[in-house]
């Protein structure tokens, strides 16, 4: 979502008393359409403008500067158990097959 400057809450005030001469011409001239359109673009800048007004008032957070992960591997706290009933080396394999 975009979020408004601050500093553009005047703009966005004439751009609402613009919107509202344009209603009362649109409904001089009975442009039901235009009004309605009119109307939407008023109800989302109204809430655009108090959203960046609420955004004033709270704290700016710091997150920091991130840093590095480590690189070297976590050590093994738990031994491994042992190859049972003989090492790998000198495991008993069946005769391979046909």
């Amino acid at each position: 979502m975009l979020q408004v400057s601050p500093k553009m809450i005047s703009r966005l005030d004439d751009l609402e008393t613009d919107l509202i001469n344009r209603r009362a011409r649109a409904e001089t001239e009975g442009w039901r359409g235009e009004t309605e359109g009119i109307d939407l673009t008023l109800a989302l800048l109204r809430t655009k403008r108090d959203e960046t007004r609420r955004r004033l008032h709270r704290p700016i957070v710091t997150l920091g500067i991130p840093l590095p992960r480590t690189t070297t591997p976590p050590q093994e706290t738990t031994p491994r158990p042992p190859s049972y009933p003989y090492p790998p080396s000198q495991a008993v394999l069946p005769p391979a097959g046909p």
